[in-house]
């Protein structure tokens, strides 16, 4: 399963969330052209990558940064980019585009971090915004708790589209990171750390935000939902498609 779209609408125009999208996206289309076979890929990576080893011995400081700009696949990046265009435009809202620049930026290290930790001598490069974007949904988890969420569900061949509140969606990933990091935080080459700690960091680096708005008063007042009446959509038009019996 995976969102598609929340239900929360911003009342400015989400620059920064645009202008990181596309970013992102331009980095990826420069790096196509190397992506031909694993040796010219890791070329455009060197230096750009962030390899643990490196930055525990002071070098290719920079990858801490450039690194969220990198992704290794188009689902990669698809995935990436789907949860902070749902998810980014609500916190900037709240934050304000300098401050939410900041906050994605400081999502992004706080990642890096969490993921150097456990295996500070590793030689696998790490690369992508999931991270910062992790950073992101914790933040939106701690203003908007019961904001909903539309999810695609993939059974086989069900397909159904159905809301469901934040705090279940984002709790349930949160979980899962946790436990594949517990697990084996290479399996599939997926930064797991990287996402929790990323995603710890955007419940910090927001706490002041939703003090200033009143902290627990603030979620009675709106009692966890979007403080803008929520965006309503037509039923999804996405048959139900069940296997036939022979």
């Amino acid at each position: 399963m995976f969102p598609i779209r929340d239900h929360n609408p911003s009342t400015r125009t989400p620059f920064v969330t645009y202008a990181l999208v596309a970013a992102n996206i331009v980095v990826f289309l420069w790096q196509l052209q190397f992506m031909d076979s694993d040796r010219n890929l890791m070329r455009f990576w060197d230096g750009l990558a962030l390899v643990p080893a490196e930055v525990m011995h002071g070098l290719n400081l920079q990858a801490l940064l450039t690194s969220q700009f990198l992704h290794a696949g188009f689902g990669h990046i698809f995935g990436n980019m789907l949860f902070l265009w749902i998810f980014g435009d609500n916190l900037e809202d709240q934050m304000g585009h300098l401050g939410f620049l900041l906050f994605y930026l400081a999502c992004g290290l706080a990642a890096a971090v969490a993921q150097i930790l456990p295996e500070p001598y590793s030689f696998v490069p790490m690369v992508g915004a999931s991270g910062a974007i992790a950073g992101v949904m914790g933040g939106y988890l701690l203003l908007f708790p019961r904001a909903k969420v539309d999810i695609l569900i993939i059974l086989v061949v069900i397909f159904r589209i159905i809301p469901v509140p934040t705090w279940l969606m984002l709790g349930v990933w949160f979980a899962l990171q946790v436990f594949g990091g517990l697990g084996n935080s290479d399996l599939g080459g997926v930064a797991y750390w990287a996402h929790a700690g990323g995603f710890a960091a955007g419940l910090l680096f927001t706490l002041p935000v939703w003090l200033r708005r009143g902290g627990a008063r603030f979620w009675q007042r709106t009692h966890g939902q979007p403080p803008n009446p929520e965006v309503t959509y037509l039923p999804s038009n996405i048959p139900v498609v069940r296997r036939r019996r022979k």
